[in-house]
């Protein structure tokens, strides 16, 4: 199986669709719950929640999950004398339940296949698909196809919200780099974050210490900036100061912001307890530094992406929930 070991648990979820396709009389049958065999709605529920539960058994390199929710969902669709099964599962784990939610549509379209044939076998089990899933770094995923409004008013895929237009800055703490003598890479690791979100982003390179970055903080808050993700200069060495400049501003300490970081940080490493990594609002800017290296920063941003609008709306007077 693939090595998740250093994959942290999120939230997932996942919808697959197919459909069972039958003549006038058998799909007449499956509606009216009159098939020989029994109801057929009924029990290719249930086996679609027994097909999502046994996924890993049925393929072997697909990884055991606990899951959380497994529904299971059988709409008739007479224009097309068919019976259109969804199979929803979510969990949270270091991977995604594509596969469970696949597996749970298939065994209810088995089974009422299964339940059909003695009334008419001419049938046919077609287009299963992953309708969309949720979770992980890469967010939400829309099957190319589409969804129709009502099944995107049933499901309501959740995406991360997006900051379009709002005016970020990136700082870069770094004695080297801003001396020329290194590149900064975790600084635009961050800039392409929230330029994927939509926001307009402006970046700086400062050296380590409490000056310059405390007047810099200052001069974005009154230039308008709304968020400011500080990178380097968290850490346990003597140049690393970047948490004094944010106390140094001012402002009120957002405590929660860093404490998350910090404990999704531990799936990735140990060594994330030693993070100082802060966050502040000043007025209506939010500043949150995070650690200097590349990959701390780009899964930082991971972490943090899915509350930095809420985050800001809240400053603006939004509620909690």
């Amino acid at each position: 199986m693939a090595d998740i070991r250093g994959k942290r648990p999120t939230r997932r979820r996942a919808v697959a669709v197919g459909e069972l396709h039958a003549g006038v009389e058998a799909f007449a049958a499956i509606v009216e719950r009159r098939l020989p065999k029994g109801d057929a709605l009924v029990m290719a529920e249930i086996a679609g929640l027994q097909g999502a539960k046994q996924a890993s058994n049925l393929m072997p390199l697909c990884h055991p999950l606990l899951l959380e929710l497994v529904r299971v969902r059988c709409v008739p669709v007479p224009e097309r004398h068919a019976i259109r099964v969804y199979c929803e599962v979510a969990t949270e784990a270091r991977t995604g339940v594509e596969m469970e939610a696949l597996a749970g549509a298939s065994s209810a379209l088995l089974t009422l296949y299964d339940l059909t044939k003695p009334v008419d076998p001419a049938l046919s089990i077609e287009a299963v698909r992953l309708l969309f899933k949720e979770g992980g770094k890469k967010g939400l995923w829309r099957h190319p196809l589409g969804m129709s409004a009502e099944e995107t008013a049933h499901y309501r895929p959740r995406d991360i919200s997006r900051l379009d237009g709002v005016a970020c800055a990136v700082v870069t703490l770094s004695d080297r780099a801003s001396a020329g003598d290194a590149e900064d890479a975790s600084g635009p690791e961050l800039s392409r974050g929230l330029a994927g979100l939509g926001a307009d982003v402006r970046s700086e390179i400062l050296p380590d210490g409490v000056e310059p970055l405390r007047s810099h903080l200052l001069s974005l808050r009154d230039a308008g900036v709304r968020l400011c993700l500080c990178t380097g200069g968290t850490g346990l060495g003597p140049r690393d100061s970047t948490p004094e400049a944010l106390s140094a501003a001012g402002g009120v300490e957002v405590e929660g912001l860093a404490e998350m970081f910090r404990s999704e940080s531990r799936h990735y490493t140990p060594l994330a307890w030693l993070s100082r990594a802060r966050a502040v609002r000043l007025d209506r800017m939010l500043v949150i530094a995070l650690p200097g290296s590349t990959r701390a920063a780009r899964q930082g941003f991971e972490i943090l992406a899915p509350v930095l609008a809420h985050s800001l709306a809240m400053i603006d007077g939004a509620g909690h929930a």
